[in-house]
C-alpha cells in the first residue's frame, strides 16, 4: 500500500470530524427562542435544546424541501411513525457507518481511497430502501384485501345499509390488516361530519394505490351523477375479480423467466460438475476419483 494512503484516511476523518463539530455550533448558534417556523426545537432541562433539535435544525438547512415532503409522504404511506428529519438522521448515522467500515475495509484490504465513500452512499441509501420496501409489503396486503372487502361492502349496500353503515360493516367482518385501518379511518371521518367525497379523497390520497384510485374516483363520479351506488360497486367487484385473475396469470406466465438466471447461474454448473467432473479428473490426473 502505498505511504500517502494512510495519512490521506487520517485527514479525512479529522476533516469530517471538524466540520461536523463546527456545524453543530453554528446550527446552536442560529437557533431561536422559540425554535424554527418549520421544526420545533425540542429542549431538555434548563431549556436548553436537544441533540435532536439541533440536528433537525441543521437538516433542514441542507436538504431540500422536496426530498423531505417525499420521505414524510412515504413513512405516511408505510404506516411508519418516524417523521422525514428521523429518517435523513438514519440516514446520515447510515452513512456515518458506512464510512467508518469502509476505512476499515480500505485499510485491511489495501484498496482504493473512493471505497470508503461507496459504503458511506451504500449505507445512506438503506433507510429509504428499507421504507421502499414496507411501502410496498403494505400496498400488497391492501391489493390482496381489496376484491374480498369490495365484495362485502357490495352485498351490504344490496342489501339495504347506507354507505357509512355497509363499511362498518366492512371493518368488523372483513380481513384485519392495512386496508381495514384505512378504511377504518375513512369510516372515522364520516362520523366527524365529513363529506363521502372528501373522506375516499383522502384515502386515495394517503395510500396511492392504483388500484384504489380508480375505485375512489368511481364512487366519486357516481355519487355526483346520482347513479345507484349497489350497481356501482357490483360492477367494480366484478372487474377487481378479473384484474386479479390476470394479475395471477401474469405472474404465473413471469415464473419461467424469473427462473432462467438461478438455472444457469447456479442448478447447471451443479449438476456439470456432479456429472462431468468425475471424468474430468480422470482424464487430467489419469487417477481414479
Amino acid at each position: 500500500m502505498s505511504d500517502w494512503l494512510p495519512a490521506a484516511l487520517r485527514w479525512t476523518a479529522a476533516l469530517l470530524a471538524t466540520g461536523g463539530a463546527v456545524a453543530l455550533v453554528a446550527a446552536s448558534r442560529n437557533l431561536s427562542v422559540q425554535g424554527s417556523r418549520h421544526v420545533p426545537v425540542i429542549r431538555g432541562r434548563g431549556g436548553w435544546p436537544t441533540l435532536r433539535g439541533l440536528v433537525a435544525q441543521l437538516n433542514r438547512k441542507w436538504v431540500p424541501p422536496i426530498v423531505l415532503v417525499r420521505l414524510e409522504s412515504a413513512a405516511r404511506q408505510a404506516d411508519q411513525k418516524a417523521t422525514a428529519d428521523e429518517l435523513v438522521v438514519w440516514m446520515e448515522l447510515c452513512a456515518a457507518g458506512g464510512l467508518g467500515a469502509g476505512i476499515a475495509v480500505c485499510v485491511w484490504l489495501e484498496l482504493r481511497p473512493f471505497v470508503p465513500l461507496a459504503f458511506s452512499a451504500a449505507g445512506a441509501l438503506l433507510p429509504p430502501l428499507w421504507l421502499r420496501d414496507k411501502v410496498r409489503a403494505r400496498q400488497r396486503a391492501m391489493l390482496r384485501a381489496l376484491p374480498f372487502d369490495l365484495d362485502l361492502l357490495t352485498l351490504s349496500v344490496e342489501a339495504g345499509l347506507d354507505f357509512a353503515a355497509a363499511l362498518a360493516k366492512v371493518t368488523e367482518r372483513g380481513r384485519k390488516g392495512p386496508l381495514a385501518d384505512e378504511l377504518s379511518v375513512v369510516l372515522k371521518e364520516l362520523r366527524l361530519g365529513k363529506t363521502r367525497d372528501e373522506a375516499l379523497r383522502n384515502l386515495a390520497a394517503r395510500v396511492r394505490l392504483p388500484a384504489l384510485t380508480s375505485f375512489v374516483h368511481a364512487l366519486v363520479q357516481a355519487d355526483r351523477m346520482g347513479t345507484p351506488l349497489g350497481k356501482v360497486l357490483r360492477i367494480l367487484s366484478t372487474q377487481m375479480r378479473i384484474e386479479r385473475t390476470q394479475r395471477a396469470e401474469k405472474l404465473a406466465n413471469e415464473a419461467p423467466v424469473k427462473l432462467l438466471f438461478p438455472l444457469i447461474c447456479f442448478i447447471f454448473p451443479t449438476l456439470f460438475l456432479m456429472l462431468f467432473g468425475p471424468i474430468a479428473y480422470q482424464m487430467i490426473f489419469g487417477g481414479m476419483f
